[in-house]
This record gives C-alpha cells, structure tokens and sequence, in this order.
C-alpha cells in the first residue's frame, strides 16, 4: 500500500506512519510543521516521503497524493482553543484544506481507486444531551475547531456521493472516524501532557472547572482504528448516509474519566507534591464526552481497554525521557 498521511509530522500522524512503516507500507507525509515537527518521525528513519507544504495549496496536494492507495487525513487544526484565537486559520486548513484533498483524492479516483480516511472529532457533537453519545446524535459544535469539523464532514459526504462520468462508483470510498481525546508520547498543549509536565516540576494543576468527564483514547488504539478503516472500504455504517461513505463512527473508551480524578491520578503516579486548583471553567469547552462503540466494535473490531488510562505509565517515561 502506498499511503498519503497529511499532518503526518504531528502527534497523532507520527504514530500512524510508523505503524504503516511497520507494516511495509510505502508512506508520504504532507505537513507543513504548523505543530508537528520532522523529529516526531525519527521513528520511521529515512522510511517516509517528507514533503512540507500546506493542504490549503492544491497543487501540492495533487502533487503529494499522486499514486497513493490510501489517504488519511490528519492535518488540521487540532486545539479548541488556538481554534477559537484564529479562526481564520482554523477554517482555512480545516474546511478548505479538506476540500483540497478530497478533490484530489477524487481526481486520483478518475483511474484508480482511493481510500480516504478524515480524523473527525468527538467536538462536533458538542455538550450532548446523553452519554453515551451515539453517532446519530445531533451535531451541535460549541466551538470553532468542532464547526470546522462538522464542515469537513459534510465535504466527506459531498464528495463521496458526487455522480461523474469519469469516476468509477466504487474507486472512491471514505471513511468518517470521530476521535475521542486521544494520548500518547508527543502530545503537547492538550490536558494530559499540561498535568504531567506541571506535576514533574512540582506545579500547580490547573482545573478549569474540575467536573469536566473526558473519554481518553490511546494513541494505538486511535492508530488501530485508522488502519482498519481503510482496509475495510465496503463496511457499512447504520447511520451512513450513502454508499460510498463508512461512518461516521466514534472512536473512544467508552468511558468518563473526570478531569479532578486525571489530575489525582497523575499526582499519585508521579509521586508529585504539586497542589490541585480550580479555576472557573472555560465555555468553548465541551463538559462531558463518552464515546457509543457499537459501530467501533461492529465494523472496526476495536474493544475498549478496562482503564483507559492504563498506557498513563507510558507517557510518564516518555515525559521524563523529554527532560533528561
């Protein structure tokens, strides 16, 4: 298989193509180091095509995704609250930039087929009603960053169902994965990195508000379900709203940690002596979130761990591994 990974130098996209390397796929990054890095992919030695370039430019897309099988679609802007300070930006690479790939995931599809995968967001729901949240619930993002993912969905949608003459129906198929809060070594800037970073060096954890439930999904599993989407092209959701689309489908633990218990479990795994405040809550935020896996079990064959955050001893070493 030769694979496209856009955002393939960023946290989540540096873990996926060095399972695709692993795997003896031939492997192309797109990234244009917004916040991934060329050092995220020292893992993959001098196994990938690196090209820096912005999906927001279709030329370089066309020129990234030439004669690959499969696309996954990771570049974004990826922080609720960088999202909501440039919003500018946000839509521009999350809305336009996805439409650049699609189209020419789609123009690749004219004489071969092509595989895409979108990283969507448990964002777009929104603060839902019930928990867990299905994949038909209503999409009510209280943030930019959810708005422009919502968005990259129904570009999905869009072009997935687009009747051409020149386009095979079948040589174009995508997949629709809404991730829950992903962790893992590399992230940075997000809640579980910010705790462990402050509690190695003895400072305050900070809880804006402290009742928020977040279901943490490990890097590999995230990884896991990307892979299987794209080797699975003829699945078919219940909720899907066409024949060319696998999903959406909700990729999580199936469980709410809250962010007071994260926080007393990283101080306690650390051995920290850092103290816990509240701070007043921050509203783009979204309050509470535990991923329906029935579609997850179903079509990707994915089963949540008991403790979601039974990998914590992993990114302690690895945070630790960063200082020394």
């Amino acid at each position: 298989m030769r694979a496209l990974v856009t955002g393939g130098a960023g946290f989540i996209g540096s873990h996926l193509c060095a399972s695709l390397v692993a795997s003896g796929a031939s492997v192309v990054v797109l990234d244009n180091l917004h916040r991934g890095s060329r050092e995220a992919l020292a893992r993959c030695g001098n196994a990938v095509e690196f090209i820096e370039g912005d999906i927001r430019d279709l030329e370089t897309v066309h020129r990234a995704i030439e004669g690959a099988d499969a696309v996954f679609h990771l570049a974004a802007q990826s922080s609720v609250i960088s999202g909501d300070e440039d919003t500018d930006y946000t839509l521009s690479s999350n809305v336009e930039g996805t439409r650049n790939v699609l189209e020419a995931a789609a123009q690749q599809a004219r004489s071969r087929s092509c595989r895409v995968v979108f990283a969507s967001s448990r964002e777009v729901y929104g603060d839902p009603e019930e928990v867990p949240v299905l994949e038909t619930a209503p999409l009510l993002p209280k943030n930019t960053y959810g708005i422009s993912k919502a968005m990259g969905e129904a570009l999905c949608h869009e072009f997935a169902e687009a009747s051409s003459d020149d386009i095979p129906n079948d040589n174009l198929r995508i997949a629709i994965l809404r991730l829950a809060n992903v962790y893992g070594p590399g992230d940075r800037g997000r809640v579980l990195p910010i705790f462990l970073e402050n509690a190695l060096a003895g400072r305050p954890l900070q809880l804006f508000g402290g009742q928020q439930v977040i279901d943490f999904l490990w890097v590999g599993t995230a990884v896991e379900a990307l892979v299987n989407a794209v080797r699975l092209p003829d699945a078919r959701s219940e909720n899907t709203l066409g024949p060319n689309v696998l999903g959406p489908i909700n990729i999580g633990s199936g469980k709410g940690t809250t962010v007071a218990e994260l926080a007393r479990r990283v101080v306690e795994a650390t051995g920290s002596r850092s103290k816990i405040e509240i701070a007043p809550p921050r509203e783009i935020e979204v309050s509470r979130f535990i991923a329906g896996l029935d579609e997850a079990r179903r079509l990707l064959g994915l089963e949540p761990p008991v403790d979601p955050l039974y990998a914590l001893p992993e990114m302690i070493r690895a945070e630790l591994a960063q200082v020394e």
